[in-house]
């Protein structure tokens, strides 16, 4: 599982610098954002800094001080979205949940990202709060974009495979159904993305179904219905 929030420090170049990725390993720069602070937990925004979102993370970086700096992977952010309700943010932003793979208390958790000693393995929520709030659905378009290439891997906790390729799902079917329905191969014709689950299209692929049921229910009723008129 990925480590949550984290510290991040290694930058390159001059100034405020940007920071170091891993491009031998694919990851690429994908979004510079300047003009940004970071809200931590419950705590007060830091200053303004630069986000960069690549391909596996985002990172926040102070434009003042180059010794503070934070990442997230993607495969840690369960979250994120636009928040532009002053109830619930006195800002715009982008509003993210951080998974910490631990099971303690929220109480806690809210303690502790408020105190003085920041523990950032227990941090659970982040913003982003652009200075001008005209960047935030573009930023958000990215953070989807790029989430979409870290999908979550698929946990087989009790040893099922639920992997099937389209044609065995046809096959099986058609054994029973005797072609009542049709399956389509394509995945991308499915209804929503579940981001590595598949109960979703599964849900999906049973309501087709029964709707094809019902259309030959109803069918079969408007054809008694037209054979008794003759009688």
């Amino acid at each position: 599982m990925a480590p949550g929030l984290r510290q991040f420090t290694e930058r390159r170049g001059d100034g405020a610098g940007e920071p170091v990725l891993d491009n031998e390993n694919g990851e690429d720069l994908m979004c510079v954002q300047p003009g940004v602070s970071i809200v931590i937990g419950n705590r007060s925004p830091e200053s303004q800094g630069t986000v960069y979102i690549s391909t596996k993370k985002v990172v926040w970086l102070s434009d003042v001080d180059r010794t503070k700096g934070y990442a997230v992977d993607f495969l840690s952010l369960s979250l994120h979205a636009v928040s532009r309700d002053p109830e619930a943010y006195s800002s715009p932003c982008i509003y993210t949940q951080i998974e910490t793979g631990e099971d303690g208390n929220e109480s806690e958790d809210s303690d502790s990202e408020s105190s003085d000693a920041l523990d950032l393995s227990k941090v659970t929520e982040m913003r982003l709060v652009p200075s001008d709030p005209g960047q935030l659905d573009t930023l958000f378009q990215i953070l989807c974009d790029c989430a979409e290439l870290n999908p979550e891997p698929i946990e087989d906790d009790e040893g099922h495979n639920w992997i099937f390729s389209a044609n065995q799902l046809v096959d099986e079917t058609a054994e029973e159904e005797d072609s009542e329905w049709n399956f389509s191969q394509n995945p991308s014709s499915s209804i929503g993305h579940s981001n590595g689950h598949h109960d979703l299209a599964r849900t999906v692929l049973e309501l087709q179904i029964n709707d094809n049921r019902f259309e030959d229910a109803e069918e079969m009723e408007h054809e008694n219905d037209s054979d008794g008129g003759h009688h």
